[in-house]
């Protein structure tokens, strides 16, 4: 029986293991899907005795995914360039190999609800400059986004991801820095506003957007699903346009990990989103 699990500390909040267990269920597959809950300073030496545990892969959440990136012995583009992983596996011989999958769970989800969002090429604003902001500049890069706004409350790390990302993107002027103060007015210009900070999650304040002169066809996404439905999205949503919630990024970004472990490649449902959200309180 193939064994995979989740690290984090803490780590009983993860939907990971609600995820690939209906997975395992739904495709008959014999195989487990674990928490482990580990200390931060010990993921490393967690990590590289995946094999002597059982396991044959995992998942990794905060705050370890800068320790799994340093655990592999091989890593692809994708963790490398955000600069963190997410998800490990070992290879046939026995190698410890990681990727970052929030790229591709965010893309994915976007091009499933809100296909239309790079039609016009417009700008797109970002708001944050975390590690999931990593993750969504790199999955914008890669899918030709014309032009980044990006703003943050701290603008010295908004600085370090722009010449980061800037000099791998064809267009020398991919990402441009915004005030902090002057988001608002970069809102007319844009056809995709992506919120990627915890402003407006449960606990948190809400963030902080006039959406005034939000285009008749812009997107708003957020990465933030507890709240399904944050105060930026019901905004958005109550001026009629086109609203992308952050839980299907959590659902996409686990289908690579699924099919590495267990190899089948393994679908995003209405049903598992149902069991995931009635988990989450929320209908």
């Amino acid at each position: 029986m193939k064994r995979a699990c989740v690290i984090g500390w803490p780590v009983e909040h993860s939907r990971s293991p609600l995820i690939h267990r209906y997975w395992l269920k739904h495709y008959g597959i014999d195989g487990a899907y674990e928490k482990e809950a580990v200390p931060p300073g010990e993921a490393e030496a967690f990590l590289r005795s995946l094999a002597e545990r059982g396991y044959v892969g995992a998942n990794v959440t905060l705050p370890h995914k800068l320790a799994a990136l340093k655990a592999a012995d091989a890593a692809d583009e994708a963790a490398y360039a955000i600069g963190a992983a997410n998800t490990l596996w070992l290879d046939a011989a026995g190698k410890l190999n990681a990727t970052n999958t929030d790229a591709h769970g965010f893309m994915t989800n976007l091009n499933e609800q809100a296909p239309q969002w790079n039609k016009e090429r417009r700008s797109v604003l970002v708001i944050g400059a975390g590690g999931a902001t990593r993750a969504i500049l790199y999955g914008l890069l890669q899918s030709g986004a014309a032009k980044i706004l990006l703003t943050n409350r701290t603008r010295s790390k908004a600085e370090t991801l722009a010449s980061y990302f800037g000099p791998m993107s064809k267009t020398a002027d991919w990402i441009e820095l915004i005030d902090w103060k002057k988001r608002d007015a970069a809102v007319a210009e844009c056809g995709l506003i992506v919120n990627t900070t915890s402003l407006g999650m449960i606990g948190e304040p809400p963030l902080d957007l006039d959406l005034a002169a939000l285009r008749d066809d812009a997107v708003v996404a957020d990465i933030v699903y507890t709240p399904l439905m944050t105060p930026l999205l019901a905004a958005a949503r109550n001026r009629g346009r086109t609203t992308v919630d952050g839980l299907g990024m959590l659902l996409h970004q686990a289908v690579p990990g699924f099919e590495l472990w267990f190899g089948v490649r393994p679908e995003v449902t209405k049903e598992l989103r149902a069991q995931v959200t009635a988990s989450l309180g929320a209908a």
